[in-house]
């Protein structure tokens, strides 16, 4: 009975969520941006423009672990992106105070003036050098084929020194602080040195008090200042100017180093809390009302991608109740099969796409425009009555009063100038101030404003909580692609991104931010599609313990199943096919492939099995009271000092989250196995070996699911997939080996023959 009930309610848990996943998908929306009339409207005939202002975060903490040519590719590309040069501004966040990002970040400056007219000049698609050119061949969009090959070189060479000059920073700035600290007569620590001559205010090679990790005060340094409204044309090419850049505009966007205050025994929330700290300067310096955030391995792929975005906010029927606008995340450096899910196509393309028809998608970490109004907790038009107070005598916003007096003008979203305040001493003061570790002490931001905190999934959790106040958001998906970056393609990698994921869905169900508690501004639909997404790591409790149910063979020879068997497996036909018939329904119209659509099923099987459970464990902990599993945050991916790109792709990073789907195959395997032996030491008739190869297909369809994984422990043998078929192959011979040794040891001799009748009772079907 206990095996049973398991199945009951196993299978009314998957036939609830299957549903419940389906209400998200009724009505999916497709909506296009129409950049002609944006242009149009907006893009004056003296080439200014009367786009609103844009600031864009970047969020970066350790040039080792996160790679700096990413980062400062992500800040190439924003800088030469195809909007008004005079109303984006870039902020990086550095939160290891590191001087290899300042001084990276300087270098980054020069490159881009010579790389930012080049893209102008000849309609570079995409921006970010590194990708740029990786590619061997693009098509040519400029307006002077005859100039580009050779300007194109001179780019190229110069990138290559770039590069190199980051690179040597990590030997440059220790020498440059050792001839520094030799003629300094003062005694102590070794301070780390600016190229001026200063001591960096932040984290010291040698660590010290006030300039560790975790220790150091708050740096905001204007690397490019904010450029006129009036263009300002290169000069034509000569001896000292390789490039001819006179029909070329050469400002550059505003472009800002920020590391907050860090102090020991304060929470400082991690990529939260870097966030808020960058909404209240950059509400001082540009205040924009509208934002984009990047993660720092992410980049800008269509140079169009900022007015995409603007014309959602802009559009006139729903855009000033919208909160932000997601776009899909695309990767570079996957592996041509995409092994183990990292396109994750089926819920960007799909489930987002459904939601696109409800409320809108969920929020997913980077490559989204926010509306910086309803960041500060604010309701949308729509539930905002006209004499509502946005600030009042209360602590939400905490004691600076230029911050707070910067929210009202915020929500001017047609507000087209930008005007940054001198750099004079009040100012930096006033910066100085929000960047502290107790600005945020008795405040509201963490909770109702900003960023949320204290939680795994602090994108999805921000997201819904903007939905539950009222806005709603929209899907931008567009050709080419609006961004991309990296990913993890090794597989322990990708696990415990998986299983940080997880983890943080089940805190927000949870947590005050449960969709089940929220209000009546969130839409049914809405609460249901967030229910469902924070609460699925529970199905791996009872798709565990159907995975493993072959074991029940190994050991009794007997399995439990419905009966008759006949009418049974017709059920599961007819179930089994319509299911698959939705998903190629859903294939269609989201644009996906059968690889696409494979591939998800493959990785949710892969996570419910290694992953999820853990989860769970892991919610468990923390509901009664314990710390809970650590979540390790992925390392990005590193470029390859071999001539193999994926050579990630193939290495075994032993893990214990490895354990459980090692389980399940070995389990399936070793039920395969003796169910072979079993039929040659039986003599099983026709009619039973029948019965037992469609009971067998349920595990070869569970080793079809968890093919990837398996792939990804054999390491470089991968690369010859048919290893593992072999591998196999001679585990199902040993094994049914073993088990007629057993067999003819407990009964005393060995039956190498067929019976056309009798023989071992065999159980009627291993399906389910």
């Amino acid at each position: 009975m206990w095996l049973w009930w398991i199945s009951m309610v196993g299978d009314l848990w998957f036939g609830v969520t299957w549903l419940l996943n389906q209400v998200a998908k009724l009505s999916p929306v497709k909506r296009v941006p129409d950049l002609a009339l944006l242009k149009q409207q907006f893009d004056l005939a003296d080439g200014n423009s009367n786009l609103p202002i844009l600031d864009v975060f970047i969020n970066t903490v350790d040039p080792i672990n996160e790679p700096m040519i990413y980062t400062m590719n992500s800040i190439l590309s924003i800088l030469a992106a195809d909007y008004p040069v005079d109303k984006h501004a870039c902020y990086l966040s550095d939160d290891g105070g590191s001087i290899i990002h300042y001084d990276g970040l300087l270098e980054t400056a020069k490159f881009a003036a010579l790389w930012v007219p080049f893209c102008r000049k000849h309609s570079i698609e995409p921006r970010a050098p590194e990708s740029y050119f990786s590619v061997k061949t693009h098509p040519y969009t400029g307006n002077t084929p005859e100039e580009f090959l050779n300007d194109h070189r001179h780019v190229y060479r110069e990138y290559d020194e770039f590069k190199c000059r980051l690179d040597a920073l990590f030997i440059v700035i220790p020498k440059r602080s050792d001839g520094y600290n030799h003629s300094d007569t003062k005694e102590g620590a070794k301070a780390t040195w600016m190229a001026d001559g200063t001591q960096w205010p932040g984290t010291w090679i040698e660590p010290a008090k006030n300039h560790k990790r975790g220790d150091h005060d708050g740096i905001v340094k204007v690397m490019l200042k904010h450029p006129g409204h009036e263009p300002e044309l290169g000069l034509p090419a000569s001896t000292n100017n390789l490039l001819d850049f006179s029909s070329v505009d050469l400002r550059l966007p505003m472009l800002v180093y920020i590391s907050r205050e860090k102090r020991p025994g304060c929470d400082h929330q991690k990529k939260a809390g870097a966030m808020n700290v960058q909404l209240r300067v950059s509400a001082l310096l540009t205040n924009a009302p509208f934002i984009i955030n990047f993660d720092c391995d992410h980049y800008v792929n269509n140079s169009k991608a900022f007015r995409a975005g603007i014309c959602f906010m802009l559009d006139r029927r729903e855009g000033d109740n919208t909160a932000f606008v997601q776009f899909p995340q695309r990767f570079d450096d996957v592996d041509p099969t995409d092994r183990y899910c990292n396109h994750n196509r089926v819920f960007f393309d799909a489930t987002l796409l459904g939601l696109n028809g409800i409320q809108g998608p969920s929020f997913v970490g980077t490559g989204c425009m926010f509306r910086r109004f309803a960041l500060y907790g604010t309701d949308p038009p729509r539930w905002r009555s006209d004499d509502v107070k946005i600030v009042d005598s209360s602590k939400k916003f905490g004691s600076s009063l230029s911050f707070m007096s910067s929210i009202p003008a915020s929500a001017n979203q047609e507000r087209s100038i930008m005007s940054p305040p001198a750099l004079e001493e009040s100012v930096m003061a006033d910066l100085a101030d929000v960047m502290t570790c107790a600005y945020e002490d008795g405040t509201e931001f963490g909770r109702e404003v900003g960023w949320v905190y204290n939680i795994a999934t602090e994108d999805v959790v921000t997201g819904f909580r903007l939905h539950r106040n009222g806005w709603r958001s929209m899907y931008c998906r567009m050709e080419p692609d609006a961004f991309a970056g990296t990913a993890p393609i090794n597989l322990t990698e990708r696990l415990y991104q998986i299983l940080r994921w997880s983890g943080g869905s089940l805190e927000m169900f949870f947590s005050r931010y449960c969709p089940l508690l929220a209000g009546g501004r969130l839409h049914p639909m809405q609460r249901i599609a967030y229910a469902n997404m924070t609460a699925y790591p529970v199905s791996s409790i009872f798709l565990v313990f159907y995975l493993l149910f072959p074991v029940i063979w190994i050991f009794r020879g007997q399995f439990y199943i419905q009966k008759p068997f006949p009418t049974y497996v017709l059920y599961l036909v007819i179930v089994i096919v319509m299911t698959e018939l939705i998903g190629v329904i859903e294939i269609k119209w989201a644009g996906l492939t059968m690889l696409d659509w494979i591939r998800n099923e493959q990785f949710y099987i892969v996570g419910a099995t290694a992953v999820y459970p853990t989860a769970v464990l892991h919610m468990v902990l923390k509901l009664f009271g314990f710390k809970g599993v650590s979540f390790k945050l992925t390392a990005k991916q590193v470029a390859s000092s071999t001539s193999d790109k994926f050579a990630e792709l193939y290495a075994v990073q032993w893990a214990p989250l490895l354990i459980p789907t090692m389980v399940v195959i070995a389990v399936n395997v070793c039920a395969i196995g003796a169910s072979i032996g079993k039929a040659i030491f039986g003599g099983w008739s026709l009619m039973q070996m029948a019965d037992a190869g469609l009971g067998l297909l349920f595990n070869a369809w569970i080793l079809v699911l968890i093919y990837p994984f398996a792939l990804g422990m054999i390491g470089w043998w991968s690369k010859r997939p048919y290893v593992l078929f072999i591998m196999l192959i001679i585990a199902f011979i040993v094994i049914a080996m073993l088990d007629i040794a057993i067999q003819s040891m407990r009964s005393g001799f060995v039956r190498f023959h067929f019976k056309s009748s009798g023989g071992a009772t065999f159980p009627t079907s291993w399906g389910l």
